[in-house]
């Protein structure tokens, strides 16, 4: 068996770093470590403005934008999160923190290029960074389904509860309450809500009513932390909207 490479003083100080800050975070225990693209953005930049940044990256393959990104390891560990990239570490508690995914089909002149799955995340001091992975490139299938995975655990039961006590949620433009689904103006009970899905082709959400189809809200890739509301959704509908 070949024995493991030794860690460079540079890998050592920056391991050291990043446990320092998980520990400040209270973060648990690490439980994996991945590889991916990061990309930082300075000034007041918004997560969809991040979102229009890396789809312009992978449609007309800028040179200049393909510059910007960045090797970062993850480090996830039981309740949060590290990234690591330029020297910056940056610290995401699964139970504060806001998603958004967003995946950029290829131009269709290159359709070997695979789907790429872009993550917006804010980490603890409200700065907003972007992951990156592509097909065949790193672990991006791993990291993000164990993210998902895990924001979900954190901030259900806490999203229920708020329920329970008769708040309104809001995910982005769209709104619910234990008994009611709405954005804007549209308010619909849950008892009235046939189906509720993803739309195409703008990935917008559409609920079914009375045997029609209704657009609601603006596309789901300005939802920040989509899988949480799909969980929630599941047991108000399991649950006969409470």
């Amino acid at each position: 068996m070949t024995p493991p490479t030794p860690r460079t003083r540079g890998e050592e100080l920056l391991l050291a770093r990043i446990s320092a800050a998980a520990g400040r975070a209270h973060l648990g225990r690490r439980l994996a470590t991945y590889t991916a693209a990061a990309y930082r953005f300075r000034g007041r930049n918004s997560p969809f403005r991040a979102i229009r940044y890396l789809t312009a990256l992978v449609r007309y393959r800028r040179p200049g934008l393909a510059r910007a990104g960045a090797g970062a390891r993850l480090d996830l560990y039981e309740r949060g999160m590290t990234v690591a990239v330029k020297g910056r570490i940056h610290v995401v508690r699964y139970d504060t923190t806001s998603v958004f995914p967003h995946r950029t089909r290829p131009p269709h002149d290159a359709p070997r290029l695979g789907i790429t799955l872009t993550y917006t995340l804010t980490d603890i001091d409200r700065k907003r960074f972007v992951l990156e992975g592509k097909p065949g490139h790193g672990d991006a299938e791993a990291w993000e389904r164990e993210i998902r995975q895990a924001v979900t655990r954190a901030q259900l039961p806490a999203a229920l509860a708020a329920l329970d006590r008769g708040e309104r949620l809001t995910f982005g433009d769209i709104w619910l309450t234990s008994e009611q689904i709405g954005s804007g103006e549209l308010s619909v009970p849950w008892p009235q809500v046939q189906r509720i899905e993803r739309g195409d082709p703008e990935e917008t959400l559409v609920i079914s009513l009375g045997g029609k189809r209704h657009r609601l809200g603006p596309a789901l890739s300005k939802m920040p932390n989509p899988f949480v509301f799909w969980a929630v959704v599941e047991c108000l509908r399991a649950e006969g909207g409470g």
